[in-house]
């Protein structure tokens, strides 16, 4: 049976869709990545699913119960921690636990053994006197999603868990995810860290409310438009702008201190690359075609459906 699954589940303020038509599943036991820029409909998206909000039409089952008709079982099966959890400042980090699992109506007699357990995993174990108002933002956010565990959830909802979060804590944060993942956890997590998507078990894109692609990253990367040159240079910037204005291709962004340049043909455009950098002074690291990321995809995708911008 499907953990989650949606059926042209729809959103609309004033007359505005947010989330549009939507329909997807999930299958037990899975992480299941949606992935869009801000304002997408992610966060629309996740509160349906969770029974935070009703849908204007369509349907949604979670852990096997209607999100509308059944909202109070759909919120004792899930675990959801929102972009802003709601932990208390002036509570320790034991204070906290104890307040969520007093919420969901934890016993006493197998809340120690389940607090000792989540403590461990998440790192956290050293900090159950601080207060949470003293902990770094990685630390918050694992401590926000002790909180949404303590009574076991069935799918854990988590809508953009690492947003502002430094990459070694972000790292720290998917390798929990992958040891609930072995305990049978269904994950639903929104990111609008394309690179992310990578480790999930199954993606989904999204762009003004629509899903655009669901499948594997693998498969999600066979929709790509063209092929992908990676250019190096020393002023990756100014080499941008310069193949942008001078190259004929589908698209050329700017990665970092890398610049991909979407091609039909990638020998012709990797010769007229270099030629056009060093006609203009640039030196040429190199030139190189790669596979696809999902960030290539998405951009891909956009262009075809008439987005614009990079996510």
């Amino acid at each position: 049976m499907d953990a989650i699954r949606a059926s042209n589940l729809t959103k609309s303020f004033d007359g505005v869709a947010a989330v549009d038509s939507l329909s997807l599943s999930v299958a037990g036991g899975e992480i299941f990545c949606l992935v869009g820029p801000d304002g997408a409909g992610k966060t629309t998206t996740m509160r349906l699913l969770a029974s935070i909000m009703e849908p204007t039409s369509g349907d949604a089952w979670v852990a096997g119960f209607h999100v509308v008709r059944q909202a109070e079982d759909v919120k004792e099966h899930i675990g959801y921690v929102s972009q802003r959890f709601g932990l208390y400042m002036d509570l320790t980090v034991a204070e906290n636990i104890d307040f969520y699992a007093d919420i969901y109506g934890v016993g006493r007699r197998e809340r120690k053994d389940r607090m000792d357990r989540l403590l461990s995993f998440s790192g956290l174990a050293p900090f159950t006197r601080r207060l949470a108002g003293n902990l770094s933002g990685g630390m918050k956010q694992k401590l926000g999603l002790v909180c949404a565990l303590v009574h076991t959830p069935q799918v854990l909802f988590l809508d953009e868990p690492t947003n502002g979060v430094d990459p070694v804590s972000r790292r720290d944060f998917w390798r929990i995810l992958y040891q609930l993942l072995l305990e049978g956890v269904t994950i639903f997590i929104s990111t609008a860290y394309l690179d992310e998507a990578e480790r999930a078990s199954r993606v989904a894109l999204i762009h003004k409310g629509r899903l655009l692609a669901v499948g594997t990253p693998d498969e999600v990367k066979t929709l790509m438009r063209g092929f992908i040159l990676e250019v190096r240079s020393a002023e990756p910037r100014r080499a941008s702008v310069l193949l942008r204005e001078g190259l004929a291709a589908r698209n050329v962004g700017l990665f970092g201190d890398r610049v991909h340049v979407v091609t039909d043909d990638p020998e012709k455009s990797a010769a007229e690359a270099r030629e056009l950098l060093a006609g203009a002074g640039l030196s040429v690291a190199l030139v190189r075609q790669i596979e696809p990321t999902i960030e290539d995809v998405f951009i891909s995708v956009l262009s075809g459906n008439g987005g614009s911008g990079r996510p």
